[in-house]
């Protein structure tokens, strides 16, 4: 239930993305405010996380996830009638953002109802519900072309159902510990812990690259292998592909040997291919094979950075802790395309933004071998 929930709100999340190019004809927008449009509900989102993590610890997600995903069904519909006017879209975007929140009330559920065994696998498969937004990209703009408002009424009807059956069906763990703390004190208190920081840095290398190419790689092949739209959003689509299906085997490594080792040898993984990338080579079959195992790679490293939380994070700040952790692997996905754009408009060539990402991806290998394997697997 949590996964299927993580997933539809995710796809309504990112139900502005896929239709931008329309929304940039139909308000004569520029680049920059297209940019923009789509910015705000992922920025919002991810933000959003550290609230919605913190009141998740302290009211349990049999109640946070039908309301944030019934709540989430206002903005989906205010779409419609929004769409004619940019401001409207940017408050519509900024409300939209509640749906990107899930992922802190998830993770918290998950991880009390599985031994500590079992824990990397579950949350793993919980983190399949990333794909939302592959599924958006893929379907919003093929049932647009039926009608322009139909996403947004299958959208809003998913989640009418899902938010009812949410209601019955999911259940906190009986020997769930309540705070009883305020929400500003649980918050300074995960923030006052090292490994909230740790973790945050390494889901920032491995989620951000994620959100990073997802945003970033459609552009990156139209510009440098010449590839039509729909084909280089077809490549794009099985790179996220490859994320998601990784993610799960990320946490199912992290339950057999520590979650650093898994984390690290993904991110060397990521480093290697990036240089690999970073010379340009012919996109088949080599540049294909680099890009597809660095999706691998940080979608691997993406599973045991939660198999780490799991372990070192007590169980009552594990919500709060995973907000956090969760909102700088979203805010950390931004950078990487603004800095790639901002070196191709300077030097004609992406290979220094690639060792960029290789220099930061082995920065993250090194640290979670040399720090992260150290703690105790008991928290």
């Amino acid at each position: 239930m949590a996964t299927i929930g993580f997933t539809l709100t995710f796809w309504a999340w990112n139900l502005i993305s896929p239709l931008s190019g329309d929304f940039k004809e139909r308000l004569d927008l520029s680049s920059f405010q297209q940019s923009l449009l789509v910015a705000v509900p992922v920025l919002v989102g991810s933000l959003g996380r550290i609230a919605a993590g913190a009141l998740t610890d302290r009211y349990g997600a049999r109640l946070m996830f039908p309301a944030v995903s019934a709540l989430t069904i206002v903005p989906v519909l205010l779409l419609i009638p929004a769409k004619d006017n940019y401001g409207a879209m940017l408050a519509v975007g900024f409300l939209l953002g509640l749906g990107g929140t899930t992922f802190a009330i998830g993770i918290p559920l998950v991880n009390s109802w599985f031994p500590r065994e079992k824990r990397g696998l579950a949350l793993g498969v919980f983190g399949m519900g990333m794909g939302g937004v592959a599924l958006s990209g893929y379907f919003t703009p093929r049932l647009a072309g039926h009608h322009e408002d139909l996403p947004f009424w299958i959208v809003a009807g998913a989640l009418l159902v899902y938010s009812l059956l949410a209601a019955v069906l999911i259940t906190d763990h009986p020997g769930r510990k309540v705070p009883t703390d305020s929400l500003g004190h649980r918050l300074g208190q995960a923030g006052r812990l090292r490994v909230t920081w740790e973790l945050s840095a390494l889901y920032a290398i491995g989620f951000g690259g994620i959100v990073a190419f997802g945003v970033y790689l459609p552009t990156y092949l139209k510009t440098w292998y010449e590839m039509s739209p729909t084909e280089a959003g077809t490549k794009a689509a099985g790179f996220a592909l490859v994320t998601v299906l990784f993610r799960p085997i990320g946490g199912w490594l992290s339950d057999r040997v520590h979650p650093a080792l898994v984390t690290a040898g993904a991110l060397l993984t990521a480093a290697l291919l990036a240089i690999v990338q970073a010379f340009d080579p012919p996109l088949y079959p080599l540049g294909t094979i680099a890009l597809l195992c660095m999706a691998a790679g940080l979608g691997t490293a993406s599973g045991g950075v939660f198999a780490l939380v799991s372990q070192v994070t007590p169980q009552a700040e594990v919500g709060s802790v995973t907000g956090i952790v969760g909102a700088m692997g979203g805010l950390g996905g931004f950078v990487p395309p603004l800095v790639m754009g901002a070196i191709y408009s300077a030097k004609d060539s992406y290979s220094i933004g690639f060792m960029l990402l290789s220099d930061l991806a082995l920065a993250g290998a090194v640290y979670a071998y040399g720090r992260m394997r150290n703690v105790r697997r008991d928290g």
